[in-house]
């Protein structure tokens, strides 16, 4: 398995590991009083699946997205900003425009 693909599959882990603390923290805590909401309710499990599924996703995508950024090179001593082109100083012309001109 390439070594990107294992990268990859151990962030996503990683994400998902964080999204369940993160959801047991929130029904813990009963922020908003989500954990009533969600034991009082018929179809409560199918938030809690969702929630903890979709902040997995996040949490997934920017550990993957860390794990990438710090693979740089620290002494990336390329040129940086590259060379700008002059911005280019125009003048103001004005514009006579008839107002008696209707449609």
């Amino acid at each position: 398995m390439p070594r990107l693909v294992r990268l990859y599959i151990k962030q996503v882990a990683y994400g998902f590991v964080l999204s369940a603390v993160f959801v047991g923290m929130l029904l813990g805590f009963n922020v908003a009083n989500l954990r009533h909401l969600m034991f009082a309710t018929d179809g409560g499990w199918i938030a809690g699946f969702m929630l903890f599924f979709f902040n997995g996703l996040v949490f997934a995508g920017v550990q993957f997205a860390i794990a990438i950024m710090r693979m740089a090179d620290p002494e990336d001593k390329g040129p940086k900003g590259g060379h700008r082109a002059p911005v280019r100083q125009g003048q103001l012309i004005p514009i006579r425009i008839r107002a008696d001109d209707r449609r």
